[in-house]
This record gives structure tokens, sequence and C-alpha cells, in this order.
């Protein structure tokens, strides 16, 4: 019996220590400038801005985005990395806009499904993004402007256990910075 008594003012000490009396209703927000900024309302303060992000429209936007009505992801079949023929003229799409700008810059990430350890599944993926690195590579653009890394099983694209699950997240996508 004297054995729990600490145990349980160790507990309540550490949710009283976890409370605060802060009200976070009534935090002063400040701008980037040290300015106060209101925190009653939508525009109080701030009338005429709706504070909407303008989209940007600039070449680098562009480089960003990818091809356009062009997919990014290349599926694999289970514990392969090799690129089916479906997957042929994305890739090709892909090139042309790479090569089309010299600053244009695409991360290919490997991904696996959840089957297999951890290590093997990073060296699948790893592998994965190899393989749509060097078609890209074979079809003219050059090595410093692609880089192939490795998320193994740890962003399934979809949740699940069945084979419609493990089949979307057996793929590399390709991304642009």
């Amino acid at each position: 019996m004297f054995k729990r008594i600490p145990f349980a003012l160790a507990v309540l000490a550490l949710v009283a220590g976890c409370s605060s009396g802060v009200d976070l209703d009534k935090v002063p927000v400040e701008d980037k400038n040290g300015a106060p900024l209101s925190t009653g309302g939508a525009n109080a303060g701030n009338a005429g801005q709706s504070g909407v992000q303008g989209v940007d429209l600039s070449q680098s936007a562009i480089d960003k985005a990818g091809p356009q009505g062009v997919g990014r992801v290349v599926y694999f079949d289970y514990d392969s990395y090799v690129i089916k023929p479906e997957a042929q003229s994305l890739i090709e799409a892909h090139a042309r806009f790479i090569k089309a700008g010299a600053a244009r810059k695409a991360v290919i990430e490997g991904h696996t499904d959840e089957r297999g350890g951890r290590e093997y599944n990073l060296a699948l993926g790893q592998r994965r993004a190899e393989a749509v690195r060097r078609a890209l590579g074979l079809l003219g653009v050059s090595d410093n402007q692609i880089e192939a890394v490795s998320f193994g099983e740890e962003k399934p694209a979809v949740q699940g256990y069945g084979e419609d699950a493990y089949s979307k997240n057996r793929r590399a996508e390709i991304s642009y910075r």
C-alpha cells in the first residue's frame, strides 16, 4: 500500500506540471518586423487584405511543377526494380522537360511496400530510384540534374495490407526542386 503513495504523488506532480495557465486565445501575435497584430477577427487590423497568397507564375514555379498532363509515378512489380514498358512514355516526357531547362533539378524518390525488412526495403527503394535515374540519363538528362533517394517503406502512398495497397506503394516518384 505504501509503495503506491509515492507513485501516485509522482503522477499527480507530473500532471500538475503539464498544465498551463496561459490562455492560448489571447497570445500576442507579431509580424516579421515585430509589430503587434490584432487577434480579434479575420479582418481586424488588416482591412483590405484577404490573407490569400497569390499564384507564382514565374519560370521557377513552372520548373517545379513538371510537365503538364504527365504522371509522376513509376510503378514496379513485387521485389523488382525493372521499369515496366507502360512507364516508358512517362519517363520520356520527364526527360524532355528536364533537358529543356538547364537549371531544372529532379529528385526520384524510391518506395516499397511494407513487406521485407527495413534495410532491404531501403536498398530496394534506392534501386528503383536509380533505375529511373539511369533511364532518364539514357535519354540525355545530365547527371547533375537528377538525384535518386530511397524512403523504403517509410512513406506509403496507400495504407493497407492487400495487394491493391501494396501495388500502389511499390513506386518511384519524380519531383522537382
